[in-house]
């Protein structure tokens, strides 16, 4: 750019700390060791354009200090991980998930250096890493010396207790964790974080600046004063309420339309999965909803293998209005008995 249409470095609208706007770093790092008992502090902080820089942003970082291969769940994100981790020049290995979570067992086993997880409400099966699993995990990472990333995407829609604390406060050496507000304002802003060891957050920093010079500074201060000023926590008690809502009114009218469907994955977040008769064929479903003006999505777009079976439909009301949950449910109920 031509030296007279710079802004003066020291102006409030320059283009500002690469890492993020000073004033959110501190009130997201608070918010998060506040709301997600996280350890972490501004310094550690990183403002990022999204959950999807966030992820690419770390895996630059890690594999230029040698990670080759990066482990993912399975079922999961598999499209968008694998495309991420190749533009990073790292190998994307997918790793079983069962009703505990992720098996670290397995994940030992691939071979993997880091591994991006959804340990609050695995996307998309719905279910928590128990435990047990939690202390796997750390002691996997600390004896290995591998990073876990933790994608905290809508750890604070919990319905059935308080929010799961982050893994990060249990590893705060070894977890790098992500969040947004892509779920909670809405994905037009644009606007996530990163709370990284101390030991990577110059890196990373370095590779935001690298990138993009930083995330829009208005956006930033705003959400600052909107989480200080406390409106930010209404706005999530108000937007958990209507979830939990739409949440129930799928519940009752699958209840009523399609008594033999069982439900799981409901406990937050915005999605549930629908565990359908083993003869029932997932993508005739799809097409034969479809053509109800009804989408559905099947299981088998996040496994690795892309396998219909165990059959099982992800179905999300988090977009959707009450009403239109309980139309369409009303519309694809003979659909989801048994067809072979």
């Amino acid at each position: 750019m031509h030296e007279a249409c710079r802004t003066a470095p020291n102006s409030e609208l320059g283009y500002g700390d690469p890492a993020g706007n000073w004033q959110l770093r501190e009130t997201l790092a608070a918010y998060l060791r506040r709301v997600r008992a996280a350890d972490t502090a501004a310094d550690r902080v990183i403002i990022c354009s999204g959950m999807a820089q966030s992820v690419a942003l770390i895996l630059r970082v890690l594999a230029g200090q040698g990670l080759t291969r990066v482990g993912f769940e399975d079922p999961g994100s598999v499209s968008s991980t694998t495309a991420t981790a190749a533009w990073a020049g790292i190998q994307a290995v997918p790793v079983r998930v069962d009703d505990h979570g992720v098996d670290v067992t397995a994940l030992e086993a691939s071979g993997a250096g880091a591994v991006l997880l959804t340990p609050a409400h695995q996307w998309p099966t719905g279910v928590v890493l128990a435990p047990e699993r939690r202390l796997a995990l750390a002691d996997w990472a600390a004896r290995t010396e591998a990073v876990i990333i933790e994608d905290d995407y809508d750890a604070e829609f919990r319905y059935d207790r308080d929010p799961v604390g982050a893994l990060q406060g249990l590893a705060p050496d070894r977890v790098i964790s992500l969040g947004t507000v892509s779920k909670s304002l809405a994905p037009v802003l644009r606007l996530g974080w990163i709370a990284s060891p101390p030991r990577l957050s110059a890196d990373l920093a370095r590779a935001k600046q690298v990138t993009d010079r930083g995330s829009p500074g208005l956006d930033q201060l705003a959400l600052a004063l909107l989480i200080e000023s406390g409106r930010y926590d209404r706005h999530l008690r108000r937007m958990r309420a209507e979830y939990a809502a739409r949440r129930d009114v799928l519940v009752r009218a699958l209840a009523g339309h399609a008594p033999g469907v069982r439900l799981t994955g409901l406990a937050a977040g915005f999605h549930a999965v629908a565990h359908l008769p083993a003869a029932t064929a997932e993508n005739d479903v799809i097409r034969a909803a479809r053509s109800r003006s009804v989408g559905l999505y099947g299981m088998s777009t996040y496994r690795a293998d892309h396998s219909p079976h165990p059959t099982q439909l992800v179905l999300g009301f988090g977009n959707t209005s009450q009403r239109a949950i309980q139309t369409g449910i009303a519309l694809i109920s003979d659909l989801l008995h048994s067809r072979r």
